[in-house]
């Protein structure tokens, strides 16, 4: 079937999770037969291959502004007339949304961050400060107008959402290109015998400042043969590096594009993901993020250090695909790191980490329960009856 995905303030290609989701569901929807047509901004020459890329970024390259293209999203559904259209939820977007109830198509809400807001959120303040709260009126109608809304934790959306609409999924990784034995050439040499891995956007609440105070713990022990490699950019990067100034064995790669991604991974011992919620307001609503590194990680054969809070014990298992630590003890952190010197229990968890990824947690897995819930929903609406969801994971 034809489908429109509305993802216009996401870089295609590009290094961000929200780039690399929007291409693998994309690439992956159109592996199951799916004619795809995709909106999003250039961050290159597009991928070849079946997804039939759309240019279309938000005037100036403002996300904000994502709505101002809802005309140019009519015209081009009006042209194609999809049966589904896809659109990845902003605060300031609604126009994937209201091009599918102007053509009568399938509408899918892709729900990645809160749609309700958050105690003391400013943007909730100002809502507030307009009386009529026109923003969250207008995010529950987007809500509201969905067919089906896909997200990791339904606990961000609005509370009189029909379970019903909503579709619980994990995202994900491409265990075909993620693999323990992915080769190809890194942008660094292994700074000490065994290697921890973090790749991110440097966020606050990433936590990537927890790594160098470990390994800071750990050579004040005596332990030099715990290193680190810390992939990617963002506002945190320069905080980060300051902090790991004269440490030996850390080594900073700055954002790399995606594709080089699975050898950097491979080249590693154990991945890193060391959340800080706290740092981060939004997460009082519960660490809704289905992060992209933990499965990347777990999907080239890595045993991921993470904190056992709020859902990640339910996507590692402690001892079983990784080690969590107790974030309220200063030690724990740096003693995950130590007991992963161990190449035994390296290699057991990260045999168990790749099996749990590739049953339950590849791109391929989220695309064939997203095509089954989009057949199932038109097949509903064609018989005029309800549509009966289950969580896939």
């Amino acid at each position: 079937m034809k489908i429109l995905y509305a993802a216009s303030d996401q870089h295609i290609p590009g290094t961000t999770g929200g780039s690399v989701h929007v291409m693998a569901v994309a690439e992956g929807l159109a592996r199951l037969g799916h004619e795809m047509h995709v909106m999003v901004t250039p961050g290159g020459p597009f991928p070849t291959g079946d997804v039939r890329w759309i240019a279309l970024p938000p005037p100036a390259r403002r996300k904000e502004l994502r709505w101002v293209n809802t005309g140019a999203v009519r015209t081009l559904a009006q042209q194609i007339r999809p049966a589904v259209i896809i659109e990845r939820y902003y605060n300031f977007g609604g126009e994937g949304i209201r091009a599918a109830a102007d053509i009568g198509a399938l509408a899918v809400l892709e729900v990645n961050a809160p749609v309700v807001d958050y105690p003391g959120s400013p943007k909730r303040m100002l809502d507030r400060a307009l009386l009529f709260e026109p923003m969250r009126r207008w995010r529950e109608h987007l809500c509201a107008s969905s067919d089906l809304i896909v997200t990791p934790n339904p606990a961000i959306l609005p509370a009189d959402t029909p379970s019903s609409k909503i579709v619980q999924l994990e995202w994900g990784a491409d265990t075909d290109r993620f693999r323990p034995d992915s080769g190809g050439a890194v942008p660094f040499d292994r700074p000490a015998d065994t290697v921890a891995v973090f790749s991110g956007a440097f966020r606050n609440w990433h936590g990537a400042i927890h790594i160098v105070t470990a390994l800071r713990e750990l050579r004040a022990r005596g332990r030099h043969d715990i290193g680190a490699v810390l992939i990617g950019d963002g506002p945190e990067l320069t905080r980060v590096r300051e902090a790991a100034r004269a440490l030996d064995g850390v080594i900073f790669t700055g954002a790399l594009p995606h594709d080089r991604m699975p050898a950097c991974l491979a080249a590693c011992d154990f991945g890193v993901a060391p959340f800080d919620p706290e740092t981060h307001p939004a997460l009082s609503l519960g660490f809704y993020w289905s992060p992209l590194k933990i499965f990347e990680y777990m999907a080239s054969g890595l045993p991921v250090v993470a904190p056992a809070i709020d859902r990640i014990p339910k996507l590692i298992g402690h001892n079983s695909e990784g080690l969590l630590y107790d974030t309220a003890i200063p030690t724990s952190l740096p003693h995950a790191f130590e007991a992963l010197t161990d190449a035994v229990l390296r290699n057991r968890l990260g045999r168990a980490a790749r099996d749990r990824v590739v049953r339950d947690y590849s791109w391929a897995a989220h695309c064939r329960a997203l095509d089954a819930a989009i057949t199932d929903a038109l097949h509903a609406r064609a018989y005029g009856v309800s549509s009966r969801r289950t969580d896939a994971h």
